[in-house]
């Protein structure tokens, strides 16, 4: 039992259940992330974004901005510590809620899902760089780090790798390096020259007409075919000494687990 910042209560216990099996697919799909739609599939499917921080922004900085006005330690600043970390919690919930349902979803419905390799760290990186050598475009880089962290790209991946591992389903993670947005998945031509602004594009090789999101989904699951094995233990990803000349993908890795579990947590 315990208390959060927030005054609520939560109270923790375990059930032994049998969970039945998921039904054998054999279905694959390719998943991109990104900030526009937070999950786009090779069979063109968008989830959105409900930006659940900026939903909740201006609300949190007024609550910030009177707490900031209060006497650190009288009773008047107590009572405003919860009502903006009632706020913060809100938006976890919401997040949370809203990852677990893209997740399930993806897992209930095929059996091999393919995976960018992505840095999120690296991805998030602030942009102000040092005084001798200062950064630019600060202010943009930085909305789009809290764009990013907001849509939850490592506990998507997180999320789905253990109910991956619970269902028996298997996760193929693909190169982070490979250029997914920029090659046609119609004739897999390059081109070099496209910046992020353009969303949709047409090959001058073939003609396809690509959104590139989803562009890059069916990419990923064409290329994870082929590439390196990698062993998944424990959330650490050691590449095999097994190598392939081909795209530069990973191969698929199986996950399973037995269906005998302890938990309640699975379900989501």
């Amino acid at each position: 039992m315990r208390v959060d910042a927030c005054g609520r209560w939560f109270v923790s216990f375990m059930v032994e259940e049998h969970i039945e099996p998921l039904p054998a697919s054999t279905s694959g799909v390719g998943v991109d992330l990104g900030v526009n739609d937070i999950v786009v599939t090779s069979d063109g499917r968008k989830s959105g974004n409900p930006r659940h921080l900026k939903r909740y922004r201006r609300r949190l900085k007024l609550a910030q901005r009177r707490l900031s006005r209060k006497r650190k330690g009288s009773n008047r600043w107590r009572k405003q510590v919860k009502r903006v970390a009632r706020i913060h919690a809100r938006v976890a919930d919401t997040r949370s809620d809203h990852q677990h349902k893209l997740t399930t979803g993806l897992i209930r419905e095929h059996g091999v899902i393919a995976l960018e390799d992505l840095n999120v760290r690296g991805m998030t990186a602030s942009a102000k760089g040092t005084a001798e050598a200062p950064g630019k475009k600060v202010a943009q880089k930085a909305g789009l780090n809290r764009s990013i962290l907001d849509a939850g790209f490592g506990e998507i991946r997180r999320q789905l790798e253990y109910k991956a591992q619970f269902y028996g389903r298997t996760i193929v993670l693909a190169d982070r390096f490979a250029p997914t947005s920029k090659t046609c998945s119609e004739c897999g031509a390059y081109q070099a020259d496209m910046p992020l602004k353009v969303r949709v594009w047409t090959c001058p090789d073939c003609g396809a007409v690509n959104d590139r999101d989803s562009n890059a989904a069916r990419n990923i699951l064409a290329m994870a075919a082929g590439g390196r094995p990698v062993d998944v233990h424990g959330g650490r990803r050691t590449p095999s000494a097994t190598t392939n000349s081909g795209c530069g993908m990973l191969a698929p890795v199986e996950m399973r687990t037995n269906p005998e579990c302890v938990g309640a947590s699975h379900g989501r």
